[in-house]
């Protein structure tokens, strides 16, 4: 039986190094293509540009085929009723005959590898999945189906380690220690993942999941899917990823890449708008009011506030004659404008030509308009009279104004927001200039809702903010409704995949449900909610600690169930405040041998994370923090608003209660702080922990 094993190992080796032989002729074949193309420096411009095109088309293929450290084949299927196999793998590859010798794994062929069960085998008679480190095939997992055979498929329908597809095979690539960066899941996809990939284009898909469900690359991969099912036109619209953080964007930046995707966009939200974005926070009822719909009704009503009559006539001098604009005048010149104008910079023309036109009217003898226009343009009362109608803004301007007034606040939110709820929008102007400011993460929707209510200047850029053909969209339970009205101006035709967590909702804004997050989307099509139940990152006994918290929470919501009965128990560690800090730094020194290349997380409230980064530093240990360095650092200082989203082989939880007191959601906050790891949880405290913490855990 070894033997046969054995040989059948070798079979499969060689062909996947077939395969990889396969890969690098087709990569020879495209640079070939620069040979043919090449233009010297005599060609024309016509020549030039077709090289660059084609250059263009090169860079392209050379990274769909480039599959880095990934392997290239993870496994086949043997349909039932035929000799023939398909080896499924993260791109086509075709031998010189152009016969397929890896199918792409987004292939409508390979969709039995990933969905066919027990029940619906969909044709199969054998899926076989593959171990492999990079080219090297390590070990085989094979699942038959069929009543004629010997070996019974486990029925996957329900979750848990028993149905599972390639169980041995997931499980050897979840214990796997972590680098720092997210990886793909493209060889261990199982079907509940799979269906919400395959899901078709259009509409709002929204993945609801908790912690350690893959929520995060099955998005990703529904995005290397979509683009690999309509190329067109998505490669020309254009495909946006939105994360949460510069941190997050970093974690996940290789996986699509490694899927032969490197031109997607990954972005936050504040890289979407020009305007210089920091990293202050406002104070929680200041984020609140910014975060909520009706800003939207309060700034359209303080761009009207600045479209306005005169308050007493313009008198000017033309030569020996006095020209006029009354009062009257300049109302239906601003009313004309309003409606003739799409957005606000647009008017400024009509206002203008239609100044002219009056001066030039009240004239005793003909004047033309472009002559009134000559001579008055510079003189300092029109100058004054056309920025009191309708003066040129750009979003910096107006918010700047706005929240640098009482008055103007008053004027704008008269009706929509009470006393308290004006007074939050209030911020000192102080004397720096709009181009000054550096905004903070709860304005960059409010610059983006100004910018479209006024549109470019008149002489300036025609750039509008760009739309694209599909939009991820991560962690959206944290989004406030004018995020998510930012975003939905992204949208080209309503096309989003919305992924996140209810529970996991720690900002100002936290929805109760999802139909709280579709309100604000585009509703073009009926949207489709799917719900992760599996969760492959996190062991069962750090969820039974967070099921104790997510119940004090009060959300309502369930866990997932964890595919991995194992792991250690979570750990408490109790120390007095003058020596929490040197704890953590024990601690973590500890952590960092019993994870050996795994990687550690120390993860603080805002307020620690100096002290903690001081006391690792005196004590030897080689960290980093996570603002600067990202997760490359086998210890890294992780402030609690930045670790959503990551998954790390140890973390120590640094002082809850001051986690609990310092975020807007605190309790969710050290949730979402205890379920980030995949083998080791430590908590350190001094102060007084929150019971399910307290009751959930053991002492060293």
């Amino acid at each position: 039986m070894f033997m046969a094993r054995s040989s059948e190992l070798e079979a499969e080796q060689a062909w996947v190094d077939h395969a990889y032989d396969c890969l690098e002729a087709a990569r020879r074949r495209v640079l070939r293509l620069r040979e043919i193309t090449g233009v010297g420096p005599g060609g024309t411009h016509q020549a030039r540009l077709e090289s660059e095109v084609v250059e263009e088309t090169i860079r392209a293929r050379m990274a769909q085929l480039e599959v880095g450290d990934g392997a290239l084949v993870f496994g086949r299927i043997d349909p039932g009723d035929t000799d023939e196999r398909f080896y499924i793998g993260r791109v086509a590859v075709a031998d010189d005959n152009q016969e397929p010798v890896v199918v792409d794994w987004r292939a409508p062929v390979a969709e039995p590898f990933y969905r066919a069960t027990g029940r619906h085998p969909m044709g199969l008679s054998r899926r076989r999945h593959f171990a492999s480190r990079g080219s090297r095939l390590l070990d085989y997992e094979d699942e038959l189906f069929g009543d004629d055979l010997g070996l019974r498929h486990r029925d996957r329908s329900g979750p848990g380690p028993e149905g599972l597809a390639g169980r041995r095979v997931l499980l050897a690539a979840l214990d796997r220690p972590r680098t720092g960066r997210l990886g793909d899941i493209v060889g261990t996809i199982q079907a509940e993942q799979d269906e919400i990939i395959r899901s078709e284009l259009g509409g709002v898909v929204v993945v609801q999941g908790g912690p350690g469900t893959g929520k995060t690359v099955v998005a990703l991969h529904r995005a290397a899917y979509l683009l690999y099912t309509h190329r067109f036109p998505l490669e020309g619209q254009g495909l946006l990823v939105i994360g949460p953080n510069r941190l997050y964007l970093g974690y996940i930046d290789r996986v699509l890449p490694s899927l032969g995707e490197a031109g997607v966009e990954l972005a936050t939200l504040a890289d979407l708008v020009p305007e210089a974005v920091g990293e202050g926070r406002e104070r929680p009822e200041t984020a609140l009011m910014k975060g909520d719909l009706r800003m939207a009704a309060v700034l359209a009503k303080a761009v009207a506030d600045r479209e306005r009559p005169l308050r007493r006539d313009l008198v000017l001098g033309l030569g020996l004659q006095r020209l006029r604009c009354d009062v009257a005048s300049s109302r239906r010149l601003v009313e004309r404008a309003r409606r003739r104008a799409g957005r606000h910079n647009a008017g400024r023309p009509l206002v203008e030509q239609g100044l002219w036109e009056v001066l030039a009217r009240s004239a005793r003898r003909e004047v033309e308009p472009a002559e009134v226009r000559e001579q008055l343009r510079r003189h300092d009362d029109v100058r004054a009279a056309l920025e009191w109608m309708w003066p040129v803004l750009d979003p910096a301007e107006l918010l700047r104004d706005l929240f640098g007034s009482p008055a103007l606040i008053r004027l704008a939110a008269a009706g929509r927001l009470d006393d308290d709820e004006q007074r939050a929008l209030y911020q000192e102007r102080g004397e720096r200039s709009a181009g000054d400011l550096r905004w903070t993460g709860a304005d960059v929707a409010l610059l983006d809702e100004a910018r479209a209510l006024l549109g470019p200047r008149p002489s300036g850029t025609r750039d509008e903010p760009r739309s694209y053909g599909h939009l991820v969209v991560d962690e959206a339970q944290d989004l406030s409704p004018m995020e998510l009205r930012m975003l939905a101006r992204r949208s080209l035709g309503g096309s989003m995949t919305v992924v996140g967590d209810i529970a996991q909702a720690t900002g100002a804004w936290a929805p109760t449900t999802w139909a709280d997050v579709l309100e604000h989307l585009p509703s073009r099509h009926p949207p489709r909610v799917h719900e992760l139940t599996v969760a492959y990152r996190t062991p069962a006994t750090l969820l039974r600690l967070a099921a104790r918290l997510l119940a004090a929470a009060g959300t309502g919501l369930s866990l997932p169930t964890s595919v991995r009965e194992g792991g250690e128990e979570p750990v408490i560690v109790a120390t007095e405040e003058r020596a929490l800090a040197q704890a953590v730094a024990e601690r973590a020194e500890l952590e960092q041998a019993a994870v050996g290349e795994g990687n550690v997380a120390v993860v603080v409230p805002r307020s620690l994370a100096d002290a903690v980064a001081a006391a690792l530093a005196a004590a030897g240990v080689e960290h980093s923090r996570a603002e600067t360095a990202g997760l490359d650092g086998a210890v890294t200082v992780v402030p609690v608003h930045l670790v959503k989203g990551l998954e790390l082989d140890s973390v120590v939880v640094v002082e809850p209660a001051a986690i609990v007191a310092e975020e807007p959601q605190g309790l969710r906050a050290l949730y979402v702080a205890l379920t980030r790891a995949t083998r080791r949880l430590t908590v350190v405290h001094a102060r007084a922990l929150p019971v399910p913490v307290a009751d959930g855990a053991t002492s060293p």
